[in-house]
């Protein structure tokens, strides 16, 4: 009884997002749907962040309050059995009792991969965004270091994001090349609607030699989303991972070693 926490992965490639939507298939229907089958009664589930359709996670952080006793290895691999493929339970923990998946988040860590070489990939079709123009990932990586800190992320927020204020804090984010790949890892304390996916944009444009490496600094001054770049697609996008206090003793990922010290500040 009382509250679990669960880490999962994802293939988001076949669903309409994470939040249930009536009449699409969604990531948290499927979970909600596999998870009441073990509790033989519903469950509702509560995400770290919702992911946008063909949107991906390599660990995404929910909870639910258990209405039946079962032990953890019930709803890890009886909730798996109950799962399609491209879903998977990767951990199950009892929570402390004042844990919420999103709002006791401090970071979060999303990873944009982009497949830069002249053919597109039969293989990561839907894990990776192909550019075929080369990029030059040490200019990306150089016009992102703009974006560190707090700032008002308004050119880098979707016309919808519903969010109350702009204003986000950048704790990291690197641009490097891994072979035929171009990935960007990017950690703040919270993300506007598709901030990753136009900040990707811009980058793109950067490492293409369409813009000038300040374009980012411009951008933020602007405050202008109509004048930045096209939204980059969806699949190459990756939920990382998700930090917390110590207290909570929720699994990190290694990337969280990176972050400097006052984000750390409410462990």
């Amino acid at each position: 009884m009382g509250r679990i926490v669960l880490g999962m992965e994802y293939d988001g490639t076949a669903y309409a997002g994470w939040q249930w939507q009536s009449g699409k298939r969604t990531l948290q229907a499927e979970l909600q749907t596999a998870l009441s089958k073990i509790a033989d009664r519903p469950v509702t589930v509560h995400c770290a962040g919702r992911t946008d359709a063909g949107v991906h996670a390599l660990e995404q952080v929910v909870h639910f309050d258990c209405p039946v006793p079962r032990d953890l290895q019930a709803w890890l691999m009886g909730g798996n059995s109950h799962l399609p493929d491209d879903i998977r339970i990767t951990w199950a923990k009892p929570a402390v009792a004042d844990f919420h998946a999103r709002y006791s988040a401090i970071a979060r860590f999303y990873r944009y991969v982009i497949l830069n070489r002249p053919m597109k990939s039969a293989l990561l079709r839907s894990q990776a965004t192909w550019c075929y123009q080369p990029l030059d990932a040490d200019k990306m990586h150089a016009a992102a270091r703009h974006l560190l800190g707090e700032h008002d992320f308004s050119s880098f927020r979707a016309q919808g994001c519903q969010s109350h204020s702009p204003n986000r804090y950048m704790h990291f984010i690197e641009v490097y090349r891994r072979e035929d790949r171009v990935i960007i890892d990017i950690c703040a304390n919270a993300f506007l609607h598709h901030m990753v996916r136009n900040i990707a944009g811009v980058l793109m444009q950067i490492g293409m030699g369409k813009a000038a490496v300040d374009w980012t600094a411009h951008l933020l001054a602007i405050r202008d989303r109509s004048q930045a770049a096209a939204t980059a697609p969806p699949h190459g996008l990756h939920l990382g991972g998700v930090y917390y206090p110590e207290r909570y003793g929720i699994p990190k990922h290694p990337v969280f070693d990176k972050l400097p010290a006052d984000a750390k500040r409410y462990d």
